[in-house]
């Protein structure tokens, strides 16, 4: 009885400390796994072999394949080709809000946000540009906060699509299998998918409603420049050829075959494949960011430790116990959801959902609800860092990139994402 409770106390003194040095970045997220790890062992509180499982899940494995697939995409050049083809169908403002935005945010699902906004932010820079130069009675300003932040929100939202969306997925899918409710591929996308064109055309209209009249009578014909940069592209290589041909195939692994080959066996196929046919290099491997791989391997590990210890079930049960009983499944799910959304605001996403969903699924079990309406409540509402630049890597990118080249001032502020943050 002393001893469980020990170990109970100390994973929750654990996950505080875990989530204190995410939040703050006092520690480099790799040296917090790290410690995550030290303090499980000698705390005794699982045997070492169990606590290295735990490092070392499906969704962990799954993790590095994505960060490594990306960079291929990157480097042969395929992600250019798909930013170009995105831009295709936008000729004016309403194509640019209502197909284009819902195209992205499902686009996303499947592709880092971060990588498509890296590239399509500097397309809209360039019409944003000719657009100030061919319209001077209009105020340039509100053209770009509106480019910047409908490809920021849009982006975010395809999060709830597939787990290959984000690593706060992959961490949500590895918590439900420490309880055995690990949802497939297919599974996830049924209750994920639906959701991100209507988000993305909610973002759209948002968007259209509070700028359409600040930015009347600008051309907005972006389909001209995603030509123009087709063009200077040119044919698909061999390399672009195989590239596209194995990230069809990892995701038809994912559909089709994730009962019995996992998330992390595909992907890892797809990266032998690349490497076979020349197109991924060994080295390519230490350039991924592998403080990301650390960040979701002590999250798996906390998850895990908090399960097995009733760490998790006694802050479930306290959460629960101080919502009104009247609540029932939906006003719980609520809860958590607007627990993660202010959360992953000010953490990054897959931290969030790594120091709140261990509780979230214990505290379906408590209140009698099927673990999956907390879990998704949790893992989608993760994907709303819309309000602070800190929110998302892409967030911060497209800070960076508004910033007039001649004079250094800020041209999207911090007010601007909290205040269209807020409404979306």
């Amino acid at each position: 009885g002393n001893g469980a409770a020990r170990i109970a106390l100390l994973m929750m003194g654990l996950i505080m400390t875990a989530v204190l040095f995410w939040a703050s970045g006092a520690m480099p997220l790799g040296v917090t796994a790290l410690l995550v790890a030290v303090v499980m062992y000698a705390g005794g509180v699982m045997r070492p072999d169990y606590i290295a499982q735990a490092f070392a899940k499906d969704s962990v494995v799954f993790i590095f394949g994505v960060l490594m697939l990306s960079r291929v995409i990157t480097s042969t050049g395929l992600d250019r080709r798909i930013a170009t083809l995105l831009l295709l169908p936008v000729r004016n403002l309403e194509l640019l809000m209502f197909v284009f935005l819902p195209v992205l945010a499902l686009t996303c699902s499947f592709i880092s946000e971060t990588i498509l906004i890296a590239l399509l932010m500097p397309l809209f820079l360039v019409v944003h540009r000719r657009v100030a130069a061919e319209t001077p009675d209009m105020d340039p300003r509100p053209l770009l906060v509106m480019f910047a932040l409908m490809l920021c929100f849009a982006a975010n939202v395809g999060g709830p699509g597939s787990p290959a969306a984000g690593g706060r997925n992959a961490v949500m899918v590895g918590i439900l299998a420490d309880y055995g409710m690990a949802p497939t591929f297919l599974e996830w996308m049924k209750y994920g998918m639906p959701f991100v064109p209507v988000a993305g055309l909610v973002v759209g209209l948002y968007f259209y409603i509070a700028f359409r009249r600040r930015v009347r009578g600008a051309d907005l014909d972006a389909a001209r420049y995603a030509r123009d940069a087709s063009d200077r592209l040119g044919p698909m290589n061999r390399d672009e050829h195989i590239t596209a041909g194995v990230c069809v195939l990892v995701v038809l692994l994912w559909v089709f075959g994730g009962d019995r080959l996992g998330m992390g066996s595909p992907v890892l196929l797809g990266l032998i494949l690349l490497n076979v046919f020349g197109v991924m290099k060994w080295s390519e491997v230490a350039k991924i960011h592998w403080d990301l791989v650390f960040l979701y391997a002590g999250a798996s590990a906390l998850g895990k430790g908090l399960a097995v210890s009733g760490a998790a079930l006694y802050l479930a049960r306290g959460f629960v116990a101080c919502l009104p009983e009247a609540l029932g499944e939906t006003g719980l799910a609520m809860a958590v959801s607007l627990l993660v959304g202010l959360v992953t605001n000010v953490m990054s996403d897959g931290a969030a959902v790594a120091a709140i969903g261990p509780i979230a699924v214990p505290m379906a079990q408590a209140a009698g609800v099927h673990p999956w309406v907390l879990g998704f409540a949790a893992a989608f509402a993760s994907s709303f860092a819309h309000l602070l630049i800190i929110g998302t890597p892409a967030n911060a990118l497209v800070y960076i990139m508004c910033r007039d080249p001649r004079t250094g001032r800020q041209l999207v502020t911090q007010g601007d994402f909290l205040k269209h943050g807020l409404a979306v």
